[in-house]
């Protein structure tokens, strides 16, 4: 049973919450603490990550999880670190302190006793902390090592770091202004609100919004009749801000309330779909998240299923017995995440149920299954490797998509950039790819044996080239034109064609790296990436001497695409004599200023590797790990 919703502050129906003809006024308690100037940012310093190694006993005294974060500004970033870095290692805490310029978050375990000694030293520390919501859960010891390992929980790691939370795949754009979050409803609100709507058929203007992981979303979520619920289905958060612009038109000029584990993600998610304006004022947020609600109500509430958590228990179920999730093979029903089973191609959790689990099983997940990725995808070559990075705290290596420049092939391409993997090993892997058109052989008499020559391809070719199959033999009719790029716009839908096969294939990819005219071919994707979602996604692009050409016949406005990109191209001294200076520079111009970079070199028509040009890309891809 639930508590009577209509109890809440005396009031009853759906308009006390929601009122028509004004912005929802703000809850004292849930934003006085925020930012007093949020334009004063304290740099972030270089520090290092601390470890400390868990004790192998267990305590004998209870043993609790604290989760809590903390938006304000932070006036002396050292000193903070400082704090932390005392306290929990004088109290023996384990798990994640995350800091930055704009506040802290938090999770981390220890004796019972000990935690609510660091929530009375966190209180006493500074008064910017006056009104956090420590939540504190008694729980059982990490038994299981290899669970609490990954989940972090088998040593202390407090980080320095640009953002609490990683909201956007597009991590030079601004984040959102927090102080513009959504309004915070407690527990009793929130279950008010959707009771009410739930009863009243005319109460039509509320929708729900997850804004959680799908691995989390699989074992539990709300349910409440009558209500709208929207399910995202992403794979990792930052994907949550391409999903708001898709669906935008799905939350205009609807009271949207929205949840996730601990409010920390609502702050940022809410804060950006009311900066989309008009339509989009009335965001509403569960204060202290789903714990906070199953707290309220141990009977689940609207609630179904179990409340994911990012720590080694793994998740926290309410009293009622209802399973959510379903074994990825045989269906039934299953939500137990402890085997830890990810899928092959993207790492993220699947579900599967110990009579299905087998050594060599190979799991795909829904996602890479619905981008045409099976177990019959994946080469026979992968059986058998190890399965690299699945540790929180090792990033998964970044996919990068190669496309080789005008004839060329992706064997020359992958030998001509051999020095760039080996320097980028660590964080990328470099998948590379032949264009669709295949190319003549152009020779100079007499020809060579056709034994020696490779084929060649293109991406573009000229209007009355034929790119064929079958290769052939072509004398050459005049000395090389460096300007023949410019004649070479042919070709553009079966290029399109064929790399949705690669990604539907061989997908997905973080980003797409492009030389020469494997650089127009990116940046002409990019040009119409809105059109291609669901079929060609990336993060990032990374174009190398490139040039425009416009597909289509689509102009393309200065600053209009607004992909992250990385322009690498030789300055004018370097002289290029591929690619002039002034049409790489003309094709960085079509890329939104606040998110492309741009790196000029003198070493001619090459990718640099060479210091300074080496960390200059490593510094861009790292923003995406």
């Amino acid at each position: 049973m639930t508590p009577d919703p209509n109890a809440v502050d005396g009031r009853s129906g759906l308009l006390s919450y929601f009122p028509t003809h004004r912005r929802p006024s703000r809850r004292p308690h849930s934003r006085s603490f925020h930012f007093q100037n949020l334009r004063r940012r304290t740099p972030t310093p270089h520090l290092p990550v601390m470890e400390e190694k868990t004790v192998d006993t267990p305590p004998s005294e209870p043993y609790g999880v604290l989760l809590y974060y903390r938006f304000t500004s932070v006036p002396d970033l050292d000193h903070l670190l400082s704090f932390y870095r005392q306290n929990c290692d004088s109290l023996s805490l384990l798990g994640r302190v995350r800091l930055s310029a704009n506040g802290v978050n938090v999770t981390v375990g220890g004796k019972l006793s000990c935690l609510e000694k660091h929530i009375d030293a966190v209180k006493s520390f500074d008064t910017c902390f006056e009104g956090t919501d420590f939540k504190l859960a008694s729980c059982n010891y990490p038994f299981n090592d290899d669970v609490a390992r990954e989940c972090g929980f088998t040593s202390l790691s407090i980080r320095v770091v640009k953002e609490l939370v990683t909201f956007s795949s597009c991590p030079l754009l601004t984040p959102p202004d927090i102080t513009n979050a959504g309004r915070h409803l407690s527990a009793l609100e929130f279950h008010s609100a959707l009771h009410t709507s739930g009863i009243n058929p005319l109460d039509k203007d509320i929708v729900l919004l997850d804004a959680r992981n799908l691995y989390e979303t699989r074992i539990g979520m709300f349910e409440t009749p009558g209500v709208e619920t929207l399910d995202p289905r992403i794979r990792q958060y930052s994907d949550l801000p391409s999903w708001v612009d898709d669906h935008s038109e799905q939350l205009r000029g609807k009271n949207v309330l929205m949840y996730c584990t601990g409010g920390i993600r609502c702050e940022m998610a809410s804060a950006y779909i009311k900066s989309k304006g008009a339509g989009f004022e009335n965001v509403f947020q569960l204060f202290g998240g789903i714990q906070r609600y199953l707290e309220q109500f141990p009977d689940g509430g609207y609630f179904k299923g179990k409340n994911f958590v990012f720590d080694h228990r793994i998740s926290v179920a309410s009293s009622d017995p209802k399973i959510l999730g379903a074994c990825l093979f045989c269906s039934l029903s299953f939500d137990d995440y402890s085997s830890r089973c990810r899928c092959f191609h993207c790492r993220m959790l699947v579900l599967v149920c110990s009579k299905c689990q087998t050594d060599e099983a190979i799991y795909v997940c829904e996602l890479c299954q619905r981008h045409g990725k099976s177990v019959e995808s994946i080469s026979s070559s992968d059986f058998g490797k190890p399965k690299e990075n699945t540790d929180v705290g090792a990033p998964r290596k970044l996919r990068i998509l190669c496309l080789h420049g005008f004839r060329q092939n992706a064997s020359s391409f992958k030998g001509r950039t051999a020095s760039l993997a080996k320097k980028l090993k660590k964080i990328a892997e470099l998948v590379f790819v032949d264009a669709p058109h295949e190319l003549p052989y152009i020779y100079c008499p007499p020809p060579p044996p056709p034994d020696n020559c490779r084929r060649k391809f293109a991406w573009f070719i000229a209007p009355d080239g034929t790119g064929s199959s079958e290769t052939h033999w072509q004398a050459a009719d005049a000395q090389f034109d460096p300007l023949q790029y410019q004649q070479q716009t042919e070709g553009f839908d079966a290029s399109v064609e064929h790399l949705r096969s690669i990604f539907a294939l061989d997908g997905p990819f973080d980003g797409i790296l492009g030389f020469s005219q494997g650089a127009a071919m990116a940046a002409s994707i990019c040009s119409l990436e809105p059109n291609l979602k669901g079929e060609i996604n990336f993060r990032f692009a990374i174009l190398c001497s490139g040039f425009a050409v416009t597909p289509l016949g689509k102009k393309i406005e200065n600053g209009s695409i607004k992909i992250p990109s990385l322009h690498i191209f030789g300055s004018v001294v370097g002289k290029d004599r591929q690619i002039d200076n002034e049409a790489s520079r003309y094709l960085a111009s079509l890329f939104e200023d606040g998110c492309s970079v741009v790196i000029e070199h003198g070493c001619g028509h090459i990718i640099p590797t060479r210091h300074p040009y080496i960390d200059d890309i490593k510094s861009f891809l790292h923003r995406f790990i």
